[in-house]
């Protein structure tokens, strides 16, 4: 590590290899927290290159728990979080109405590192017990269309390294690397970033495989369709694209409007609204247009009006509030 540590020093990259080692070596607990600190740092004060992004994400799955659940075709919406909005659990609330419009959705998530809430803090808040037998998760996807994978359980290195991250309580490159590292390797992601050259190293990351995807940044620094100002996305099946929330029949939100609360208790107060129906229409707006995008990477040929209105309905007509209950009930 200290040849590593000088090496960053002196405003040299690593190679794809030495990145790939780096997080092995990290992961079998060979450094400690301070080198670990130390390394982060590093990225903190300039931008990854894509090489040890790509070297980073190899050693994820080299390392992960892999997890077959490729036949359900099922689809990830997630952000890099490190956005620094302190929103509601937007991603994880359009997961469960992706689902409860028919499609199947394989969540990787985990404890928010620099917001107040993550993923996995919404459901264990709800009574969700985590686990990686694969039954459960099969279980999960015929009865109720989805399944959560909580990603310390499936990668060691995203564990060793979780006390390190809360305690700096910054974003780091791990929010970067959290989304291309699913142990389930879905056929299908919708990512958030929280900036356009993540955005454009993410697309160019996703044309070298074969997922169908769909890249998404609020161009004001959200890693999810806000409809607070205009976004952008990057697709496999789509040109590059601006939008403005008005011309998808939207009304602009203000930042205030998304706020996720003081604690876990709030956050998951919001999302118990959003599935009773009783949500703000901001709040509802956010959901249906991120669930709405996702239903357009898995049916490319269905105009984003058509995927819009098959989100709301999910979500107005309580499909989505009996598709969680069911998920909380097989899950505790």
């Amino acid at each position: 590590m200290k040849y590593i540590l000088y090496k960053l020093f002196d405003h040299q990259n690593l190679s794809s290899d030495e990145s790939r080692e780096t997080l092995i070596r990290m992961s079998r607990g060979e450094y400690n927290d301070h080198q670990i600190a130390a390394f982060i740092t590093v990225y903190l004060m300039r931008s990854i290159t894509t090489d040890e992004l790509a070297g980073f994400r190899n050693a994820l799955l080299e390392m992960r728990v892999p997890v077959n659940l490729s036949e359900y075709g099922a689809i990830d919406i997630v952000g890099t979080g490190g956005d620094n909005k302190n929103t509601f659990n937007i991603s994880t609330a359009a997961c469960f109405t992706v689902a409860g419009a028919g499609y199947k959705v394989v969540k990787h998530g985990n404890y928010g590192s620099t917001s107040i809430c993550g993923a996995s803090n919404l459901v264990e808040q709800c009574g969700v017990k985590f686990t990686s037998d694969v039954n459960v998760m099969r279980r999960s996807l015929d009865k109720c269309g989805i399944a959560y994978l909580h990603a310390p359980l499936f990668n060691r290195a995203l564990k060793t390294v979780a006390n390190v991250r809360k305690n700096l309580a910054v974003r780091t490159f791990f929010n970067m690397l959290g989304p291309l590292a699913s142990p389930a390797m879905p056929g299908r992601q919708m990512l958030g970033v929280y900036n356009l050259k993540l955005a454009r190293m993410y697309h160019y990351l996703y044309q070298q495989t074969d997922v169908d995807f769909t890249i998404v940044n609020s161009l004001d620094g959200y890693d999810e369709i806000s409809l607070t100002a205009e976004f952008k996305t990057f697709s496999r099946h789509h040109s590059e694209a601006i939008y403005t929330p008005e011309e998808l029949g939207f009304t602009r939100a203000q930042q205030n409007e998304l706020h996720g609360g003081q604690n876990i208790a709030d956050a998951a107060a919001i999302f118990h609204r959003i599935l009773a129906g009783t949500a703000t229409q901001v709040q509802k707006n956010a959901v249906i247009i991120n669930a709405a995008f996702a239903i357009r990477t898995i049916m490319p040929q269905m105009s984003i009006a058509e995927a819009v209105s098959e989100a709301r309905e999910a979500l107005d007509s309580g499909k989505v509030k009996e598709v969680f209950y069911e998920f909380v009930r097989i899950n505790s």
